[in-house]
């Protein structure tokens, strides 16, 4: 993996942490490398390879429990700086002798956290809100341990500065605790004392030559779904092997309004063979009648792989397969706790029939943030690489209930509305899109009674999609934008606004 020989590596071993992607990728934002390794890795591997420092991530367990997860105690005598991170910090001190046990209540949410002056840790000694997520708390430091933070009910930080060991009882990689970025700066560069040394800005030039060695004169097939890292994948790889790489774009017609042949008008002026599939009436004539969320992304992900076997059957032997594979698809299909991680097929599940002899993923990675980081460098349009989350199924889980092409060519013109007013913000949400109810709703328009099906507007902000909060758009915007869908559109009667967050909802209404 890049970077491994190149960079000095900090080590995020995971207990099962949800947040353990925001942890990595908050240290590489503070141009230190990382990798995600399982929770269980030896001390003698961690010795070989070498890393500057280690942090243990939050888990679900409770760390006194028999069969919870525990790292190698031999970790902590290896002279590594570590830190842990609320189940982190509870094991390491369970596991060196100190007390945990369940609370009465935990603590959940946003908490006041008073620190010491004794910690080079924090940079200051006034209160600050941190997020916290646990209901067992360490009630009994390990010997040679002080605690260096506090809430009203348990130890909120603790360290012992002579082993280089630290911990934090709440998460600091996200933006709901004040000043946490600084709080991992401070372990990165004054306690691991970290050069800084990762920077994006030679990532092509190395891949450009990986690529090139590994493909040789073959070609390469990619499966373009238009999505960001398919994209900057394609890109990337056109610039490697100019002449080899073909491009199969399925285009299942449930995409927004233009952006099948914006992606057709950008990919085939570039140096690669790019093959358009037009297979709207196919996936429509699969989907009739069918109108369960999770039936439909069945159906579309199995037709996908049906329609790119029979493209690539036409094309002859290609020997190698590339995907746009990005360093969370490889940490996810690891497991919890370090299960082996394993090669990841990302391109709609493709059957293993489909023979190559290489799989070419040139982003595995790098998270999302780097590949648009990665997109501009290579100059692909801004469209394209802020694009926002689009589900593989497209619009038809953003319409409740049967996909028809009459749903889809009205949910496109409403979900255009949307984003031409919201794009006009200075400060947009992180994402926003429309859903065809199955409700129907009287109106009146003229003279006329309707009864119209309702068109719901989702707008969220979030800074990593596990979690979001919906955004107050400003009155006088929404009424425009209802405005604006009632009237250029005739079978729409009415517009409602969704403000609930995630959870208890999901981002996505399917």
């Amino acid at each position: 993996m890049y970077g491994k020989d190149m960079n000095e590596l900090v080590l995020v071993l995971d207990f099962g942490g949800q947040y353990k992607e925001l942890i990595a990728g908050a240290v590489r934002k503070l141009s230190v490398y990382s990798e995600i390794k399982p929770g269980h890795l030896r001390a003698a591997e961690i010795r070989r390879i070498n890393p500057i420092g280690i942090i243990l991530t939050g888990g679900p367990n409770s760390v006194y429990l028999p069969d919870s997860a525990q790292c190698d105690p031999a970790i902590f005598t290896l002279g590594i700086p570590i830190l842990g991170i609320c189940y982190g910090m509870q094991m390491m001190c369970h596991m060196l002798g100190g007390g945990v046990s369940a609370g009465e209540t935990g603590e959940y949410g946003r908490v006041t956290v008073i620190p010491s002056n004794q910690s080079v840790l924090f940079d200051t000694d006034k209160p600050f809100k941190a997020l916290m997520s646990h209901k067992d708390a360490v009630t009994r430091l390990p010997k040679g341990f002080i605690a260096s933070a506090s809430t009203a009910s348990c130890f909120a930080a603790c360290e012992n500065p002579a082993k280089k060991l630290y911990g934090v009882q709440f998460h600091p990689e996200t933006k709901h605790t004040d000043g946490g970025q600084e709080i991992i700066k401070t372990f990165l560069f004054k306690i691991c004392c970290a050069a800084g040394d990762y920077k994006l800005d030679d990532y092509i030039d190395t891949q450009v030559r990986k690529i090139r060695q590994e493909a040789g004169k073959e070609n390469v097939l990619l499966a373009l779904s238009g999505g960001v890292d398919s994209s900057v994948c394609a890109s990337l790889l056109s610039k490697a092997i100019p002449g080899q790489l073909v491009c199969i774009f399925v285009d299942h017609g449930f995409m927004r309004l233009n952006e099948g042949d914006e992606i057709e008008d950008l990919f085939s002026r570039q140096k690669l063979r790019f093959i358009r599939v037009n297979a709207q009436a196919r996936f429509l004539a699969k989907l009739k009648g069918i109108s369960n969320p999770e039936k439909k992304r069945k159906i579309i992900g199995k037709e996908f792989i049906r329609v790119f076997e029979e493209e690539a059957a036409k094309l002859g032997r290609i020997p190698y397969l590339a995907q746009g594979t990005i360093y969370p698809d490889v940490v996810e299909s690891g497991g919890a706790f370090g299960a082996t991680i394993k090669s990841h097929h990302n391109v709609g599940g493709l059957p293993k029939n489909l023979s190559f002899t290489k799989i070419i993923e040139p982003l595995s990675g790098l998270f999302k943030d780097e590949v648009r980081v990665l997109g501009r460098k290579l100059g692909l349009p801004a469209f394209l690489v802020n694009r926002q989350p689009f589900p593989g199924p497209g619009l038809a889980i953003r319409i409740t209930g049967e996909v028809t092409k009459k749903k889809l060519e009205l949910l496109r013109k409403a979900d255009a509305i949307l984003r031409e007013e919201l794009d006009r913000l200075k400060h947009r949400p992180d994402q926003y899109f429309t859903v065809l109810t199955d409700t129907l709703s009287v109106g009146v328009k003229g003279d006329d009674r309707t009864y119209d099906p309702v068109i719901a507007v989702r707008a969220v902000s979030t800074g990593d999609f596990m979690t979001c909060e919906y955004s107050p758009i400003p009155h006088r915007i929404l009424s425009r934008i209802s405005s604006r869908i009632t009237g250029e559109i005739p079978s729409v009667s009415r517009v409602v606004y969704d403000i609930t967050s995630k959870p208890p909802a999901t981002v996505e209404w399917e």
